[in-house]
This record gives structure tokens, sequence and C-alpha cells, in this order.
């Protein structure tokens, strides 16, 4: 006869492949409806579990699953561009998965605290514990939000409707709360869970903020300059010839260039070089960003972009840096990791929090670099002064994975929270026009050279989600979790 509380083995075989499938609900599959049932997996898991030490093991091997499977590539940037041996490089992308892996271990095991909460454990603990893991993951050292499950809706799912409301975490919080609702498999529940979907789709129909002038034509160039090429010193004349013929080529009113598109510093870029991109944009009435670095008398050195043309220079300089690819923390401990990775530039100095946006092009440009882009409580800085939102990356670290589409998705996040159309310059891709309602417009193909030609409509306004920021879908957490240890404590009195 088996022993009451013991788990049968196969749980633990489950929770590495329920979160290993999840990715397929992120870019570039888009199978939205897959993290709903792979979450809901994993509760149900939790629920015939016996003890805090289960849960948390069932936790952390979906994690495992999920983050070893969702972000394998930093394996890419570390090993194959980063220059560091393949053994140290699986072991750091190992570690990483598993530092990661602990956010939804810590849920398995407190939620297994409020064992005696009844119903509300899963419809009010569960979820909220959720989120907060992701929310404390996404500023805990520096932060890294990606793959929060819910960016996972963008952009087809009813669920979207909330983004403008409670950002990317409310969206999550929503869906988390559907993944335990089916775990529970009460019809009543399902029934309000439903009710939740229809009401985000109704909300997807509000138009939260409104056109302002007449939309500007852009061109986005993706130079597709070969990583392990891009700072030799042979490679610079050719990729400076190659942009200035691009830009000269470029009909839009605004046109874009990648992250540190031009790989030399702004003050040793020739004068007449600079004046030849302006003097493109000034033909067509607008103005030119580019992405370089600038260094300071100082020594510091910032990842910027630059606008020339009609309007005076501004300047962009990135705030929320890498760690270990554009800065190191804790020099003191982890200096050694200079000698370790070959990447060029790898201390940049950090620029200022609040940045106004660039007025180019009849616009005003909210500029982020990179994977800046994934932190939407940031983002809003700039809004809502800012009409259009431009993200400039170069995403060529990652090679040929899933990465760029993961990256784009996070834009589309953006465009959704802030109802600002989001345009993506990047090197080797994904290059594109996002609307609005999150929606890829246009596109370039991957690790092409190419430019991309359209327009974009720029809007004024503030969706809730620009006044409130992540406050209201934390506060929606901590009144669940107030009213599950409520709960949880009236029936411990009446016993």
């Amino acid at each position: 006869m088996a022993h009451p509380l013991r788990v049968p083995r196969w749980h633990f075989i489950a929770a590495p492949l329920l979160g290993a499938v999840s990715v397929f609900g992120f870019a570039p599959f888009y199978a939205f409806v897959i993290p709903l049932f792979s979450l809901a997996g994993l509760i149900w898991l939790w629920r015939h579990q016996h003890s805090a030490r289960q849960a948390t093991l069932s936790g952390f091997l979906f994690g495992l699953g999920y983050f070893g499977s969702g972000v394998s590539w930093i394996y890419i940037s570390l090993h194959t561009y980063g220059g560091m041996s393949m053994p140290l490089a699986v072991l750091a992308t190992t570690l990483f998965c598993a530092f990661l892996a602990l956010f939804p271990a810590a849920v398995g095991g407190l939620q297994h605290g409020l064992r005696n909460a009844g119903v509300a454990r899963w419809l009010l603990a569960v979820p909220a514990l959720w989120v907060v893991g992701e929310w404390v993951r996404g500023w805990i050292f520096t932060g890294f939000p990606w793959l929060a499950i819910g960016y996972s809706q963008v952009p087809a799912s009813p669920l979207t409707g909330f983004a403008p409301l409670l950002g990317v975490y409310g969206v999550s919080l929503i869906l988390a709360l559907s993944a335990a609702v089916l775990a529970l498999g009460r019809l009543r529940y399902v029934l309000m869970a439903a009710a939740l979907w229809l009401a985000g789709w109704g909300l997807g129909q509000i138009h939260w903020t409104q056109p302002v002038g007449a939309p500007v034509a852009v061109s986005l160039l993706q130079g597709n300059i070969a990583q392990d090429m891009k700072w030799q010193p042979e490679k610079v004349v050719s990729t400076l010839r190659d942009y200035r013929e691009m830009v000269a080529a470029s009909p839009g009113r605004l046109i874009i260039l990648p992250e540190t598109a031009i790989p030399v510093f702004y003050d040793q870029v020739p004068a007449s070089y600079l004046n030849d991109l302006a003097e493109t944009a000034r033909a067509h009435g607008g103005d030119v960003l580019v992405g370089m670095p600038e260094q300071f008398p100082d020594g510091r050195y910032f990842n910027s972009v630059l606008s020339f043309g009609t309007a005076s220079t501004h300047t962009y300089r990135k705030f929320h840096l890498v760690p270990f690819g554009e800065y190191i923390p804790m020099k003191w401990l982890f200096g050694w990791i200079i000698n370790v990775l070959h990447i060029p530039l790898s201390d940049f100095a950090r620029g200022d929090a609040y940045q106004v946006p660039m007025p180019v092009a009849g616009q005003h440009v909210a500029m982020n670099i990179c994977y800046e882009d994934v932190f939407g409580e940031e983002i809003i800085h700039q809004l809502p002064r800012a009409t259009l939102l431009v993200n400039v990356s170069n995403d060529a670290w990652f090679g040929d994975s899933v990465a760029p589409w993961q990256h784009m998705q996070s834009s589309q996040m953006r465009a959704l929270e802030t109802g600002r159309y989001m345009l993506r310059a990047t090197n080797t891709g994904a290059t594109a026009i996002i609307d609005t309602r999150g929606r890829v417009l246009q596109e370039l193909p991957l690790f092409t050279r190419a430019t991309l030609n359209g327009s974009a409509q720029g809007y004024q306004g503030a969706t809730p989600f620009v006044d409130w920021g992540n406050h209201a879908a934390l506060l929606l957490c901590a009144l669940m979790l107030g009213a599950a240890g409520i709960i949880m404590w009236r029936k411990a009195a009446q016993r």
C-alpha cells in the first residue's frame, strides 16, 4: 500500500515538461493558450502534493524547464560571441536558469503555507504570489523580467485588453487566476474566468489614446552586420559606407539606425560623415537617429542615440544597462569576468533615469535602447508627452534563436500598455512597425540587409497604465493576499 503522503514520481517529471512546453506560448509561436494550460498543470500538481518541500521542488523543476528552454540563447551570447569557453558557458547558463527557477519554487513553497485557506488559496493567493514573484524577478539585481507569463498573450489573446490598465503583470495575474480555475475544475469558477476573458475582449475595444497630427513616413535600417565582425577595425570603414548609402536611399522623414550602428565614438566620427546623414534627413524635412557610443573627457562612455537633421542635436543615453554585458557590477568581486568575456565596451556608464522625449520629425520620440523595452514602468517616464516609442537594438548577440522574437513581443506589450506606435530598428532583426494594439504591421526578415519603409501615427493622451504604472497590479495582488490571509485566520479561529 502506498504511503498517503508519498507523491508519484511522475509529478517531478511532469513539472519540467510543463515548464518547457510553456515557451510555445511566446513568440515566434504565439500559441497563447499553452501557458494557460501548462500553469494550470503546475497548480494541479501543487494541489496534490502534501508538503512545502514537494511543492517547492515542483516549482523549481517547472522553472528549470521554463527558463531552460526559454532563455537558453544566453549560451550563444556567452560562448559564440562573448568568447567564454564551452564548459564555462554551459555552467553559467545553467546557473542563471536555476536562479530564475527559484521564483516559481518560492511560489510553490509559500502557497503551501496557506493550505488552510481553502479555495481562496487557489483563486486568490496562488495567482497573486505568481505575479509578485515575476515582479521581484523584474527588479532584483537590476531585474530580468523576460518571459513574464503575461507577454505570452500578445497580441491575439483577449487578455491583452487589460494591458493598458494593469500592464504585463496585470495580464499575468488574470492568466494565473484562469489557470487556477482550470486546476480546480469547478464550473462556477470556470464561468467566472470566462467572464474575465470576455471583459478583456471588451476592454480591448476601447481607444485610450488619440491620434495627433498626420502619420510620419519612417525608414528603419537593418544593417545586418555580423556580431563577430562589427567591432573589428577593418570593418569600420565598410560599416560607415553601408549606413551612409542606406540613409541616402531612405525616403522617410524619420530615419532610424540600430543600436551602436556606428561602432566608433561620436567624437571620432568625421564631421563630414554626420553632415551627410543630416543633409539627407533635412532634405525630407526630418531627422535621422543614429546609435553610437559617446565618450566623455573623464573617461566615462555611454550607449547613446543622437539625432541629426532639422532639429538641433538631441541625445538619449541608455539608463538600464545589462549586467556583465554592458557593465560589471561589484567590480571588486566580478572584475575578473572582463578577462573571460571578450565583449567590446563592457563597462558603460549609466544615463539619467528620467530623460525627455526627442523632438524630431514633428514627433516627440520616447527612446529606449536594447532590452530597456522590457521594463514597462521605466518606459512610461517619457509619457504622456511622447507621441511615438522607438527601440534600437542589436540582437545579433543571440544568433538564430527565439530571442529576437521574444524581444519584439516585449515591444508589442509596451505599445499596448502606452497606446503608442513602437518603431524597432535593429542590426539583424526583428525590425518592425508595431501599432497601438500590439500588432506587427510591417517587419523585415531576420539576417538581411534592408530598409523598412512605412508610416507611423503619433498618439497623445495617457492609458491608465501610464498614470499608474505597476502600482495597480501590485495593489490587486496585495488585496488578494490579504483576503486569503483573513480567510485562513477566520477558519483557524473557528476550530
